[in-house]
Formats: C-alpha cells, structure tokens, sequence
C-alpha cells in the first residue's frame, strides 16, 4: 500500500480533457514535465534501447517494436509472441535512426523514454512531442530509481498490479545485495575495468549509467576521468596504470583474445585469472542496455566479485527472473549457455 500511495504522489494525476474531447490525464514525469495521456494507452514506442527492456519487461502488451534486430540466439530468451515484432529503430542515443515518420506511422499512443534526464533529452522529448503531437514521457533510468520507475510507469500504463511485482522484486534484490556488502570491509572491494567492445578500450567512466552496476556491487570503477562523462576511448597505456583487479566484458571477442594479449598480460586481471564474460541474452547483464536486465547482472556480478560472500544459488535466481520479468521459462540446457561464461 505504502509503495503504491507513493507511486501515486510522484505520478501527480489529475483528469483533464484532449482538444478533441476525449478523456486524458496530466502526467508528472520524473523530468518534472507535465504531459497530457490518453486515459487508456495501449501503444507505446519506446525511444532507445533501455526504453524497449524497460517496457518489455512492464508491458509487453503495449510494445510496439524494438530497436534493433536480435542477433544470434537472442530471440530464443524473449517469450514468443513478442519476437517478431517489428523494428523502428531509435529515438534517442548514439545512432539514433528512427525518423519521425516512422514514429507517425507506428502510430503510438506515447512515446516513452527511460535514462537520462538531462536537459538535453528534456529538449528532445519536448521537440519531438511538439512536432509529433504525441506524448512523450522521460522517466529516470538510475539504477536506484528503478523500483520507483516501475512503480511510476505502471501507474501511466495501468499496470500497477505487476509494476508493484517487478518493483518488490528489485527491492528485495537491493536489500539482499546491501546485506552481503555490510560483511566486506573497503579494502577488500576488487578494482574493476568493464572492457566493452572487441578491443576492450571502450569503457564507462566512473559514476556512468552504463557502470554503475559496478559500484552498487562493491567494486571500485577504475576508470576514474575528471571532466569526462558516459562511454570513453582508452588506451591500453591507460589501462596498464589502471592495472584493473578484474575485467568484466560483454564481448566474446575480447574475453577469447584478451588471454594471449601482451599488453593485457600485464594486469593483474590477467594474470590472476579474473576476466569475466557477462551473459548477455537477450541483453547484456551488465550494460547494452542500461535497463532493467541490469538486475540480474548485480547478482551475477556480486557472485564472481565477491564468491566468498555472496549466498543463495545463481541458477535459481536466474530462472526465477527470466519467468518473471522476460516471461520465458529456461530450459536446462539454456541455463548452462547462460551462466557457462564466467572465466578460464
């Protein structure tokens, strides 16, 4: 109940009438734009990648494409009905491609993002909004907000009732993983490098939405960049005075390469072991992206991080959490392909 009143105060509802005289609701998004819905959404175009998890995991119901096409067997680990929907490309973020003609004939009832709120998504939301016609809400994408954007997004969508399921279920994630963490002192948290890409030199920089996965778990983010925000060029130069305890990466390539590099035998990384390959389908554990598939991937990544501490069986939770949020139930033979990347 406490959570639902508290959903209700942040949403900030009120009964309003569209110019055509349909029944609307003036939305309060986590921007703190008020944004007129229709009264019953049924469809949504989602703006970018995390949008797209973030709605499939609320609404599928609601889901009008994806961002992209799914490659290898990533298909396999999304509930069927939903896997040949059509791709629309995105909105928002880098390689943004869907035009807003594409929009137009999707023929959404909203238009969602889920991420940053900075103004310059402020000013794309409302540019886009004011040329479409079509709502567009901003809800924040931080990994601490994510049970109350879920809490907040399923009252916009009426889906309270599941939203309240998902939020529950990453409260209790929070909770579980902050008890373990109480038991390991500072000096003992792994200074980490996440590797992104095939060569490994792209990474999130410290305090980033695409790694702060890493700090929630008790790790320390290596990639420390005064005046540098987001996804950053390294060099390997840099990466050696790093001189990263562990490497996590969700590129088979690196993770196959890495091992007889030169430059990356020279970290302890290497050479104590502790490169870990991310599972990644349907998306990545760890990033790519940022959503809420990120839940899984802070168990996964506190079970290689911190093995002495961390309880309760991976195997399960992983199951648990596919049936849950993906709407899929995982074969044996799935699991193993899942959790078989964890090191040499």
């Amino acid at each position: 109940m406490r959570g639902r009143l508290t959903a209700l105060a942040l949403l900030g509802t009120v009964l309003a009438w569209s110019p055509e005289g349909q029944a609307a609701r003036v939305v309060t998004d986590s921007a703190g734009r008020h944004v007129e819905v229709p009264e019953r959404i049924e469809q949504v175009f989602p703006a970018g990648p995390p949008a797209t998890v973030f709605l499939y995991t609320l609404a599928a119901e609601t889901l009008l494409g994806w961002t992209r096409e799914f490659r290898g067997n990533e298909a396999a680990y999304v509930a069927e009905p939903y896997r040949d929907l059509p791709v629309l490309g995105r909105i928002t973020g880098r390689g943004g491609d869907a035009n807003l003609e594409v929009v137009l004939a999707a023929k959404p009832d909203l238009i969602f993002d889920f991420g940053s709120v900075a103004p310059t998504y402020v000013s794309l939301a409302d540019r886009v909004q004011a040329q479409t016609g079509i709502p567009y809400v901003l809800i924040d994408g931080t990994f601490a907000n994510t049970a109350p954007a879920l809490r907040l997004m399923g009252e916009i969508l009426g889906v309270g009732e599941r939203a309240e399921k998902l939020a529950a279920h990453v409260e209790a994630t929070f909770v579980d993983i902050d008890a373990m963490l109480a038991k390991i002192p500072q000096e003992r948290r792994p200074r980490v490098y996440l590797a992104r890409g095939p060569a490994g030199l792209e990474t999130g920089v410290r305090g980033s939405i695409n790694t702060e996965i890493i700090e929630r778990v008790g790790a320390i983010n290596v990639a420390a960049a005064p005046g540098q925000r987001g996804i950053v060029n390294v060099s390997v130069e840099q990466v050696l005075l790093w001189n990263p305890e562990v490497v996590v990466t969700w590129d088979d390539r690196f993770y196959d390469q890495v091992w007889d590099d030169p430059f990356w035998q020279g970290t302890d990384a290497v050479q104590n072991r502790r490169v870990y390959l991310s599972p990644s389908e349907p998306f990545g554990w760890i990033d790519r992206p940022p959503s809420i598939n990120r839940l899984l991937g802070m168990r996964w990544l506190a079970s290689v991080l911190h093995p002495d501490e961390f309880q309760g069986d991976l195997r399960a939770m992983t199951r648990e959490f596919y049936t849950l949020f993906y709407q899929v139930e995982l074969s044996e033979e799935q699991l193993d392909a899942l959790l078989a990347g964890a090191t040499r």
